[in-house]
């Protein structure tokens, strides 16, 4: 086994626990795989996206089983996001193939920078979430949709999976932490399968990388799914923020 590998193997691992206790997690499988192979961006995309869908179906899973998908405003906001999320990673897809790869390492980075700077001032400044989606139904169906939509043309186009950033934003408009991971696993499913299908379809994938990548990814998500129910995730959301600006400022570099 090759180092770059082995460093895929522990990165996989690193990410699906952060998939399933506070939702960024499987971009770091992504940024492995634009900075340990050879990929293009697309197949970057499309293989990290096909190892999400088995992580969705894992969290997914997970998350009944300990009851937060059992409650129906959960189940709605899960449905809604999926039913918009395809539509956008059909998008996502399309974008993703007409960029180079410079390109969408630039994006890549400037995105996970992004997220890094949400993590941590949403930690530092300890804001209390809204409570927009408490509102009449067809303003929370409206504003589902348009985060559903906006999340899968990101996850589609990057490769980075859903939970990255539905996971902040439903908590940022109210969503208990816990029932936003869980709505974000399933959404993952959907997103995940119809991006990946994309990349398919253009020969944007690698299927072995995607097992190697894939199969620790799943210890994780079962790992991390644990770890959510145990501890505060706070000092974990400020690792992974610092984590993610690290590897965003390598890639620019």
């Amino acid at each position: 086994m090759s180092l770059w590998t082995g460093a895929l193997i522990l990165t996989a691992l690193f990410a699906g626990v952060g998939i399933t206790t506070v939702g960024p997690g499987g971009v770091f499988v992504t940024a492995a795989l634009y900075q340990f192979t050879d990929l293009s961006s697309a197949a970057v995309a499309g293989t990290a996206s096909a190892t999400f869908v088995a992580t969705g179906l894992v969290g997914s899973a997970a998350y009944v089983r300990s009851g937060e998908l059992e409650t129906g405003p959960v189940r709605e906001t899960a449905l809604i996001l999926s039913g918009a999320g395809v539509a956008g990673a059909l998008f996502g897809t399309r974008l993703n193939l007409l960029i180079g790869k410079q390109l969408f390492g630039g994006l890549l980075a400037a995105f996970l920078i992004g997220v890094a700077i949400l993590l941590t001032y949403r930690e530092t400044t300890g804001i209390e979430p809204g409570r927009i989606l408490e509102g009449a139904p067809h303003l929370r169906w409206g504003l589902l949709t348009a985060v559903g939509g906006s999340v899968g043309t990101v996850g589609g186009l990057l490769g980075v999976g859903g939970p990255v950033v539905a996971v902040p934003t439903l908590v940022a408009l109210g969503v208990p932490m816990l029932e936003a991971v869980a709505a974000a696993q399933v959404q993952s499913i959907f997103l995940s399968l119809f991006a990946a299908i994309g990349y398919w379809s253009a020969g944007a994938m690698d299927v072995s990388l995607a097992v190697i990548a894939g199969v620790p990814q799943l210890i994780g998500v079962v790992v991390g799914w644990r770890l959510a129910h145990r501890i505060s995730p706070q000092w974990l959301r400020l690792a992974l923020a610092v984590i993610l600006a690290g590897i965003g400022a390598v890639i620019l570099l």
